[in-house]
């Protein structure tokens, strides 16, 4: 097998990482249509969105202690095998009810990939390093949500709703096949007591009596909240009030990640050099000023392609200074329960994201203002978490 730092099993790391965005991004050009497919409203919709945040945050508190008793690669494996099922369920369905439940199973498969990768990286680059890779790790994986919708959009064209989940069954086949082959077990400290249960409520409560790892834990959440309530608005936004094609749309959503990918390059190049708590610092202030134009955009009535791209773009382009790096200084203090940790910041940031997919389902996302009000007060909870809770003790 390749070392476990080669160029090979880091695109591997990033592929498995990708699982989450890809599953939501590459069929949100088709959410519009599946609300005239099965004859129902936005809200019920919208569910398979946040059902399946639901299903990978329950999944994130098992796949870490999992990992950290028997190893990487099993729960990597097992992972992917149910994902595989699921997402061929999701293409087979004839009804809303069934591909709402299959979701939430292609959730509980989909989480390994990130949870697992990121304990891979702290096993493999230690803390210091750890920030950098997973920069660069995340500017390659927006890929996915960059080319997801504009794929998705011309799969949906083409061969209707159903091509997407046939193509994500296609692709879990060979993630799981290259795990088999390339992936080697990274884990040397593996815990015998990691799931026994009051291990496992003491390590918990070891993490959250730490005010730093909770307020890296919170700015991670409210981040990723931001970018989850523009994939959950967004297409009711710009197909269903600009009247974007599916195709157009996926453009659209692509020139937004690259942001994001900008601000990942940037946190990869600089976070060794200024250091982790100022690029969150810096980060949070960027999203900040994106979600208050982007709020103050939609109040004014601005209904315009740009009013929605660019205050996104900028919050998009700080969230990528913010996430590797708030992430890297919650799960590297805790060698030990890398797994553990890096679940339990998982489970909170998909929670807080599926409440916000929830309450934006209920407030006419077909509208500018809801989505962007989110995202505004999101970024507000991120720059506040890091500086009340992390500044004082950096």
């Amino acid at each position: 097998m390749p070392r476990p730092d080669s160029l090979t099993v880091r695109v591997l790391l990033t592929a498995l990482v990708a699982f989450g965005p890809l599953s939501t991004d590459l069929y949100l050009p088709s959410l519009p249509t599946l609300v005239s497919v099965f004859d129902t409203d936005i809200a019920t919709v919208q569910l398979t969105l946040s059902v399946f945040l639901a299903g990978f945050a329950v999944s994130q508190l098992v796949y870490g202690p999992v990992s950290d008793r028997f190893g990487r690669r099993p729960a990597l494996l097992g992972g992917i095998l149910i994902y595989l099922v699921a997402s061929a369920a999701c293409a087979l369905t004839d009804d809303i009810e069934t591909l709402i439940v299959a979701r939430f199973f292609q959730a509980l498969g989909a989480c390994c990939g990130p949870v697992v990768a990121r304990a891979v990286v702290r096993d493999v680059f230690g803390r210091d390093r750890a920030a950098t890779v997973l920069a660069y790790m995340a500017m390659a994986m927006t890929l996915a949500p960059a080319a997801g919708p504009i794929l998705g959009g011309v799969l949906t064209e083409w061969f209707g709703w159903r091509s997407n989940f046939l193509l994500l069954t296609g692709f879990a086949a060979l993630i799981l096949a290259a795990t088999w082959t390339l992936m080697g077990e990274t884990n040397a400290n593996r815990d015998e007591t990691a799931l026994q249960p009051g291990r496992l409520l003491a390590n918990y409560a070891l993490l959250l009596r730490d005010r730093g790892f909770v307020g890296q834990m919170l700015t991670v959440a409210f981040a990723y909240s931001g970018i989850f309530a523009f994939i959950s608005g967004s297409s009711f936004v710009l197909i269903g009030r600009l009247h974007l094609t599916p195709a157009q749309f996926g453009a659209s959503f692509g020139a937004v990640v690259l942001g994001y990918a900008v601000g990942s390059f940037l946190a990869g190049r600089l976070s060794v050099r200024l250091g982790g708590p100022r690029m969150i610092r810096t980060g949070t202030a960027v999203s900040l000023a994106g979600g208050l134009l982007g709020v103050g955009l939609a109040l004014g009535g601005v209904l315009h392609l740009a009013a929605v791209i660019a205050p996104v773009f900028l919050f998009l382009l700080g969230a990528g200074l913010t996430l590797p790096n708030a992430m890297a200084g919650a799960v590297g203090p805790y060698p030990m329960m890398a797994g553990l940790a890096s679940s339990l910041v998982g489970f909170v940031q998909m929670t807080v994201a599926a409440l916000i997919g929830v309450v934006l389902g209920h407030s006419h996302a077909d509208s500018q203002l809801p989505m962007m009000t989110a995202i505004g007060l999101v970024a507000l909870g991120a720059a506040l978490a890091h500086r009340l809770l992390v500044s004082p003790r950096t």
